[in-house]
């Protein structure tokens, strides 16, 4: 019977990792999404990323991408974060989760 509360405990968490790591993405978008409305065209990008890669630990900036568009008024964000296995900061999942975020476009004088 061990055995298996074991497996089941190790699934457990896995599935809490893979939820965990959703939250980071969409939390990570938002804020990357909200730091490119309040900065020039010309900066969007660098403190998109910034923001974004900001918000998530070591664990999981490693290997995490953030992009940032302007379409319509809208400026959008997505980030890329992969899945740990087990241990934040050891392996990963052959899979990402992406967050996905917009915002509306500020005006800069």
């Amino acid at each position: 019977m061990t055995p298996a509360i074991l497996v089941t405990l190790i699934v457990l968490w896995q599935l809490v990792l893979v939820g965990y790591t959703f939250t980071l993405a969409g939390n990570a978008a938002d804020e990357a999404a909200r730091a490119g409305t309040a900065v020039s065209p010309g900066a969007r990008q660098g403190a998109c990323q910034a923001a974004g890669t900001d918000t998530l630990s070591g664990a999981w900036s490693s290997g995490a991408t953030v992009t940032c568009a302007t379409s319509g008024g809208m400026v959008t964000a997505d980030v890329t974060v992969r899945v740990p296995i087990l241990f934040p900061g050891t392996l990963s999942f052959p899979f990402d989760v992406t967050g996905h975020a917009g915002a509306v476009e500020e005006e800069t004088d």
